[in-house]
């Protein structure tokens, strides 16, 4: 296995990271925990 083999799994790696963290990011049932986190910022103490 030389140095561009190693160069391709890495990337394909990262690019699979990339796509699972889109799904992850974009899924339905995360919405009321995103939504909830993003009125964090506007709360009164």
């Amino acid at each position: 296995m030389d140095i561009t083999s190693l160069r391709v799994i890495a990337t394909v790696a990262c690019f699979a990271t990339f796509i699972g963290i889109l799904i992850w990011a974009f899924a339905r049932r995360n919405t009321a925990r995103f939504d909830e986190a993003a009125r964090l910022p506007f709360e009164q103490d």
